[in-house]
């Protein structure tokens, strides 16, 4: 069931909590935000409920979230939204859904960092922290954890869409971008925990610096990379510098190589999302792109 097959409204989700959580049914409710996953609605002051509504993954996500975000989210030393209750399917809603806590502040996308050093040393401060041994039953990450090499034929696509919808200034610089980064030697330390999602609109500011990070579907144990390209997708130009000299341990020439090239990655599909659509797929924002072609650019920059 997706979006186009249900309606979520406060009345919905005030049933769904009467049904299951009734003590929570007399908090006030109102949208939050329509995000590519999930629908969220605030729930009073302090809660905010999470329901799936146009991706079929995003019942295992949501899962994934209640069942292991609750125990890393002390250790981190940003708030992030930490799943108080899961909600099963039912007659109402034949999908789970999860009340989190609220975490306040503005999406990047649409609030850019304008503190860069404050921000560069908060975001390293977070990963620092995230970025530890897994357990070995944690789970694995849609293959963002593993080789970059994998993902080349997507990227490939990727690119030709947005080179042939002139969205690209440097298309030439963008595929060396990547194949640099598929040729560096592959990471042979310990499966790490990882956000796995670190795009804009993922991360939240406030006063000009990063305040928040949300959405944690996309959890999983694997190679750091993927999170470190966060310092050109979500960092001003001449900041990923003071960010990876905060990070600890500082990362090695060929973990810089990969997250360069999941930076890329990233960028276009922020491109492509926030510019040309997806095919009709539900969830992308027309903000996803000034942050995308942004990074883009300081990756191009700093290439040559």
């Amino acid at each position: 069931m997706t979006h186009a097959e249900i309606e979520i409204t406060a009345e919905l989700v005030r049933d769904l909590l009467r049904d299951q959580h009734p003590d929570l049914a007399d908090h006030p409710v109102r949208l939050g935000a329509r995000g590519w996953d999930n629908q969220l609605w605030r729930l009073g002051d302090d809660l905010a409920v999470r329901l799936p509504w146009a991706t079929q993954s995003a019942d295992v996500l949501l899962r994934k979230e209640h069942a292991w975000v609750p125990a890393l989210a002390p250790r981190l030393p940003l708030p992030v939204p930490v799943p108080q209750r899961l909600g099963e399917p039912s007659t109402r809603f034949p999908r789970p859904w999860i009340v989190t806590t609220w975490v306040p502040g503005t999406p990047a996308d649409r609030a850019p960092v304008t503190r860069p050093a404050d921000a560069a040393t908060a975001l390293a401060a977070f990963l620092t922290a995230l970025h530890q041994p897994a357990p070995e039953q944690a789970p694995t990450g849609r293959g963002r954890g593993g080789p970059l090499a994998d993902h080349t034929e997507g990227f490939s696509k990727q690119l030709a869409s947005a080179t042939e919808l002139g969205l690209v200034p440097d298309p030439d610089a963008v595929r060396a971008i990547w194949d640099d980064a598929a040729a560096a030697p592959e990471w042979d330390g310990p499966a790490l925990w990882i956000h796995g999602d670190l795009h804009p609109a993922n991360v939240l500011t406030t006063d000009g610096t990063i305040s928040g990070v949300i959405d944690f579907g996309d959890l999983f144990a694997g190679d750091p990379a993927g999170d470190l390209a966060a310092a050109w997708n979500l960092l001003p130009d001449g900041t990923a510098d003071r960010f990876h000299a905060a990070y600890e341990p500082a990362p090695d020439a060929a973990t810089l190589r990969r997250a360069r090239g999941w930076a890329a990655g990233r960028a276009l599909a922020g491109i492509l999302i926030g510019d040309a659509g997806v095919h009709g797929r539900p969830g992308g924002k027309t903000t996803w792109g000034p942050p995308a072609h942004a990074a883009l650019r300081r990756l191009i920059a700093t290439h040559r």
